[in-house]
């Protein structure tokens, strides 16, 4: 398959698919948990406290592993293996583009002191779990 015609099937389901796990080092092991993912093109964007272990994790290792797409449907479901580097991002433009209603469960708004923005920028992506077709590795 081209790996133009990949990134289109992983950019729809980065597009359909707003929530997937984050995988960060605790301890030197994994620590999993769900977020809800923005994405401009193949950098992803999710919100958090800066109170957060995910906060503290990043500092010590700024390596993330993302799982989106699989929507729990049967053997046939894509979903995406994203490797990447988190960073932190609180201009205001970022917490503007991010900023969305659902977020009022967990701040009190986008002036919020402690709300702040991981940003994974991808180091590999791969489409997985087509159909039984091989995964396959989307060159960025």
């Amino acid at each position: 398959m081209a790996q133009e015609e990949l990134k289109q099937q992983a950019l729809k389901i980065l597009e359909d698919s707003m929530i997937g796990t984050l995988a960060t080092i605790k301890d030197d092991k994994p620590h999993s948990r769900y977020m809800t993912f923005f994405n401009d093109e193949f950098t992803l964007y999710t919100a958090t406290s800066k109170q957060t272990q995910k906060v503290d994790e990043l500092e010590k290792n700024p390596n993330a592993h993302i799982l989106l797409g699989y929507e729990g449907e049967g053997v046939g479901d894509s979903f995406l293996e994203i490797e990447g580097q988190m960073s932190l991002r609180d201009d205001r433009e970022m917490i503007d583009k991010v900023w969305n209603e659902h977020l009022t469960g967990w701040f009190d708004g986008p002036e919020d002191p402690n709300l702040i923005i991981l940003a994974i920028t991808p180091t590999r992506v791969r489409l997985m779990n087509r159909k039984g077709k091989d995964p396959q590795t989307i060159e960025l």
